[in-house]
């Protein structure tokens, strides 16, 4: 049996790239390790899907446990903290805490339209889910759909493109226009309402045993992936926070704490440093660094996002707490800066494909600076920046979930087209058919 994520000799492979990128690569003994590695017959990536579940040689399993070890004990040379108060001190433009010229409590359609616009970006993504950007675009023109207006469908589709380009085939039994009957689920929603859970539950002095506790409690560990996955199976041996984080987890700057944080932006209206508060607290239990800083950055937006009346506003809030000399923070300026200069979005895609094309699908820094160039180059319309985040062909259903979050709640709701039965199917205990609306009560009840 293959359980993907967690086997050591699939790992290697990983924490190699990721020493890429955090520069230790040009390091003389990060280099032996990999030519160790490869002398010994280690793979540079897992097994592609549906491939054969051999079992490696024992001798394959005990050399990667190794040289994990060995390349964890290397550091970055690249400063990029991952503590609390490092983080804030190299931010030079860290918001003040609240803001006094706000009115307490959140708009309620706000809160709503940001519940809304999660869902809605969500399952537009789903069906499209590992698809690259030219699939994506040839699928929506092929059905009359490009540039992306609404929902994907498989009528009249050619059986070819079909075949070229299948869709994910989890979501397209109940995200596509045909099928669409309630909000299906998804860990894009799913832990929303872990996070909303977690400040019920714990209040809003949770901690980060508290947000483990939650997972245990409610997450099978095969509906966690990558960072999260890793991080879950070191809670079952008893490794603890924050070391569930670095043990053996090359992951840790994917995008799997960037999703989990809106709700900590929604309780947290026009208050950016207490939304990134929560959600360090929340991502370090499987990130450090830029997987860190993504979430962060998105709560800080979300915060904004209730009380702001731009996405220029919104995107200034989420890089004040991101490290100023980060990777995440260029790449999002960057992305910026691209997508207010230049009129054809698919030509912004073109840059960020460009410049981060090396980096897996799922990796924080890609979808963040996709995600911010969606809504700066929406402007604030809400099909424009669903649709723009998706076509991207990255990880469709995340990046268009935050970006619909955020345009849902500047403009206080979503567009009639993408609205959907106001039931949310989930697994998650107490909240499986729960509605919208529901949420957005439940929620506005946990802003401090």
């Amino acid at each position: 049996m293959r359980l993907t994520w967690v086997q050591p000799e699939d790992l290697v492979g990983h924490e190699l790239r990721q020493a890429a990128e955090d520069g230790r690569w040009d390091l003389p003994e990060v280099r032996d390790i990999a030519a160790r590695w490869h002398a010994a017959g280690g793979q540079a990536a897992p097994p592609r899907a549906g491939a054969s579940p051999e079992a490696p040689p024992v001798r394959l399993r005990r050399l990667a446990e190794d040289l994990l070890d060995r390349l964890a004990a290397i550091p970055s040379p690249l400063p990029e903290p991952s503590g609390w108060n490092e983080i804030v001190a190299a931010c030079p433009a860290w918001p003040a805490r609240g803001r006094a010229d706000r009115v307490p409590g959140a708009d309620p359609a706000r809160v709503l339209g940001a519940w809304q616009g999660r869902a809605a970006g969500c399952v537009l993504g789903k069906p499209v889910e590992k698809i690259p950007r030219e699939g994506i675009r040839e699928i929506a023109e092929a059905t009359g759909n490009w540039p992306i207006r609404g929902w994907f469908t498989a009528r009249g589709l050619p059986p070819e493109t079909a075949r070229r380009w299948p869709w994910n085939r989890r979501s397209a039994v109940n995200s596509l226009a045909e099928n669409i009957d309630g909000i299906p689920e998804d860990d894009d929603l799913n832990f929303a309402l872990l996070a909303l859970a977690v400040l019920e539950r714990h209040g809003r002095d949770f901690t980060t045993g508290n947000v483990a506790q939650m997972w245990l409690d409610e997450l099978p560990g095969g509906r966690v992936f990558t960072a999260e996955r890793v991080a879950y199976r070191n809670l079952l041996t008893g490794i603890e926070p924050e070391e569930t984080a670095t043990y053996r987890n090359p992951f840790r700057e994917w995008i799997g704490a960037l999703i989990r944080v809106d709700v900590y932006g929604w309780a947290n209206p026009g208050d950016p440093a207490t939304a990134a508060e929560f959600a360090w607290r929340d991502a370090r239990l499987s990130h450090t660094a830029n997987g860190v800083y993504g979430a962060m950055f998105t709560a800080a937006m979300c915060a904004r996002s209730l009380d702001a009346s731009s996405v220029t506003e919104v995107v200034e809030a989420g890089l004040s707490v991101v490290p100023a000399g980060s990777r995440l923070a260029a790449a999002v300026r960057d992305a910026v800066a691209v997508a207010g200069a230049e009129r054809d979005f698919e030509r912004v895609v073109d840059h960020l494909h460009a410049r981060h094309g090396h980096l897996h699908w799922v990796h924080t820094i890609n979808n963040a600076a996709l995600i911010a160039a969606a809504l700066v180059h929406g402007g604030g319309d809400f099909t424009a920046s669903i649709a723009g985040a998706v076509a991207g062909g990255w990880d469709t259903d995340s990046a268009g979930a935050t970006v619909g979050s955020i345009a849902g709640a500047l403009n206080g709701g979503v567009p009639g087209q993408w609205s959907m039965k106001d039931r949310l199917t989930s697994s998650i205990t107490g909240f499986d058919g729960i509605a919208l609306g529901e949420l957005a009560r439940r929620t506005r009840l946990m802003a401090g």
